[in-house]
């Protein structure tokens, strides 16, 4: 046997891992985070809270498709680090009264994923489509509901008068705007 032949099955073996790894990589990025973004949005809606665990699942996603695609490590620390920005300006509003909490680790988690290089779109269409929600809750909640809607739930804690607004619907859309164009999408 020569050698040639007893190194064919590590390099199968080794594009098998390869395969595996693009595999994950691409099941990460293209379900995990469009997945947690309408899972987000949905609670928020419903419930008018986003669970802690939507945000760790997030991070550990980010990690996970970061090691997958071979992010280099400062990459990572540059991601860190506009998570860490988005994380202590959102819990400065969380602590005004002006977001929920569930929104400010929401918002710092999708930092993670999106990097510097698209905080600031983000930030822009969250803020806008925040703003518009925010007009369109006013409106809807001037509004007389009809008994079938008044009888949901939801649809009271979105029609009281002093409700707050479910802010992750429009960071989780902003996200969804944005995520495409970065790199791990292109």
């Amino acid at each position: 046997m020569d050698a040639s032949a007893a190194g064919e099955p590590s390099a199968i073996l080794e594009a098998l891992s390869d395969g595996r790894r693009i595999m994950v990589a691409e099941t990460i990025k293209l379900l995990l985070f469009p997945a947690m973004m309408a899972f987000a949005a949905s609670s928020d809606l419903f419930t008018m809270t986003i669970s802690n665990r939507i945000s760790l699942i997030l991070v550990c996603g980010f990690f996970l498709l970061a090691f997958f695609v071979g992010m280099p490590p400062i990459d990572m620390l540059r991601h860190v680090g506009a998570a860490a920005i988005v994380l202590a300006f959102a819990f400065g509003f969380f602590a005004r009264g002006w977001i929920g909490g569930g929104d400010a680790k929401l918002a710092a988690a999708t930092a993670l994923w999106l990097g510097f290089d698209f905080l600031m779109p983000y930030l822009l269409y969250a803020s806008l489509l925040g703003g518009a929600l925010t007009l369109l809750l006013l409106k809807f909640r001037m509004a007389t509901l009809p008994s079938f809607l008044a009888r949901q739930d939801w649809v009271q804690r979105l029609h009281a008068k002093d409700g707050g607004v479910p802010y992750g619907i429009a960071l989780a859309i902003a996200a969804l705007v944005v995520y495409p164009d970065t790199p791990f999408m292109t």
